[in-house]
């Protein structure tokens, strides 16, 4: 039961994220992805604890795959942040 719980949430959460950032305009993108920065650090804290966890060994890899993309997502959101800004230097 717990299982198919969480992958309605996982598929409603990937559902919800896709029509937010297809509807999103250019123009706003930037600014946006400060804001999804720190949402991401907050994923990446929860990754972390469900990697800790250690209550299974498939959500153990599961959490560990999370904290992966969630720090992929950090980095790149702030490299994209950064070379946005530049262009904004004289």
């Amino acid at each position: 039961m717990a299982l198919v719980q969480g992958l309605t949430v996982f598929a409603l959460a990937v559902f919800v994220g896709f029509e937010i950032i297809t509807k999103i305009p250019p123009t706003l993108h930037t600014p946006l992805m400060s804001g999804s920065n720190a949402i991401s650090g907050i994923t990446l804290v929860g990754a972390i604890f469900a990697t800790g966890a250690q209550q299974h060994d498939f959500a153990t890899f599961l959490g560990f795959l999370a904290v992966v993309m969630a720090t992929v997502n950090v980095i790149g959101g702030f490299m994209v942040t950064h070379r946005m800004l530049q262009k904004f230097k004289r």
